[in-house]
């Protein structure tokens, strides 16, 4: 098995990239979207269903399949003879920016199910100051593996 991912590691890491493109689109423009749901429309107005139509969709068709897209990928690039050693600091630091990533992502998808039940009760300020934490953890995992500082 390990001598077919040493094979396939060039797709396998590009169709990583292209998933966590297109999971990190979804994490920058969810929480945006929450900001005008929450501060521009009335809970139960044909833009609430626009809204949370579109927060949907953007879930479930991008998001989704992104994030799970990435972990699979992510994970056979870990178990490439070569690519990870785990005695570095370097390779932790960027699984925990993962993880954390991916505990923003069902944040979302809970607030999204608050928007659907009409209980949103966070103002457009707290989505604001939760749409940079996506970006400070990307930052954290491109340093982790391009720079490899630890």
């Amino acid at each position: 098995m390990t001598d077919l991912l040493a094979i396939l590691y060039p797709w396998t890491k590009s169709l990583h990239v292209i998933s966590v493109i297109a999971w990190m689109a979804g994490l920058f423009y969810l929480p945006r979207l929450f900001v005008h749901h929450t501060e521009r429309v009335t809970v139960g107005s044909e833009t609430d269903q626009l809204f949370q139509m579109m927060e949907m969709k953007l879930l479930r068709l991008i998001m989704n399949p992104a994030m799970i897209a990435t972990w699979v990928f992510g994970l056979c690039l870990v178990f490439t003879p070569g690519i990870v050693d785990w005695s570095d600091a370097w390779p932790w630091l960027k699984a925990g920016a993962v993880l954390a990533m991916t505990w923003f992502h069902h944040w979302l998808g809970l607030r999204r199910k608050e928007f659907v039940a009409g209980a949103n009760t966070r103002p457009g300020r707290t989505y604001r100051l939760m749409n940079e934490v996506p970006t400070v953890l990307m930052i954290v995992i491109v340093v982790m593996v391009i720079a490899r500082p630890l």
